[in-house]
């Protein structure tokens, strides 16, 4: 049988979402305490692959079982199991074979926040946001983030590492919004390149800052050459919002 878990971390002492031989990952945490629960070795599949410092606050994931679950019962014991990790489960319920947590996903949303203020970020919040200084113009980053909608080449926000077979996506949204003192990015899209969001948040906030206009923004994204892009936004500042099927 076949169950699909909704997520929600801190991604601050993480490697990211996948396991990797002796370091602390999301998937290593939950295969873990499935195994505990469950008695017998589980694998997760999650519906994407966030890096080490990314937040998720709409992970998606399934695994299969011969058992059948009860679902309040497990929901109760993973999150017991994965404490004290900042790990919380939302929710758990069965699904079809069909369903898969990554392939069967129709769009994905994620959230860039920047902390826009003249002080910095305290304790509590200063890996929950990327602090930026230097009001923001978030009318110029709106037109530059205009021109990023539909299907391009998007080499210019791809990590050199990155190992999608086309750097070509399409982006449905790309809205900049202002929640009290934060700015933030909001995209969708069916699937991202690796730190495609990161670098399109770092190049939006030179020109909020007025380092690029608005035309330069669109020479550095024509360009499709990373050498022309900006810095990488922090992963403290992303969140893995929801995913669609």
């Amino acid at each position: 049988m076949r169950y699909k878990l909704l997520l929600e971390y801190d991604g601050t002492p993480f490697i990211g979402w996948q396991k990797q031989a002796g370091n602390l990952s999301v998937q290593g945490v939950l295969e873990t305490a499935l195994k505990t629960a469950l008695r017998e070795t589980i694998i997760v599949w999650g519906s994407g692959r966030t890096d080490a410092g990314v937040h998720a606050l709409g992970q998606v994931a399934h695994f299969e079982t011969e058992q059948s679950i009860d679902t309040y019962k497990l929901f109760e014991s993973l999150n017991a199991l994965v404490r004290p990790y900042p790990i919380v489960i939302r929710a758990i319920e069965q699904t079809a074979d069909t369903f898969h947590a990554r392939f069967s996903a129709k769009q994905r949303s994620y959230v860039y926040k920047i902390q826009n203020t003249p002080y910095p970020a305290v304790a509590l919040t200063n890996l929950r946001a990327w602090w930026i200084r230097t009001p923001l113009d978030i009318d110029k980053m709106q037109q530059a983030a205009n021109l990023l909608l539909g299907k391009h080449d998007f080499s210019t926000f791809r990590a050199s590492e990155c190992q999608a077979k086309s750097p070509v996506k399409t982006l449905d949204t790309c809205e900049i919004k202002k929640n009290g003192e934060n700015v933030e990015i909001w995209v969708s899209a069916k699937s991202f390149l690796h730190h495609q969001v990161r670098n399109i948040a770092g190049a939006l906030v030179r020109v909020g800052t007025d380092k690029w206009s608005v035309q330069d923004f669109k020479k550095a994204f024509e360009a499709c050459d990373r050498t022309k892009g900006a810095e990488t936004a922090p992963a403290h500042g992303l969140y893995f919002v929801q995913v669609k099927y």
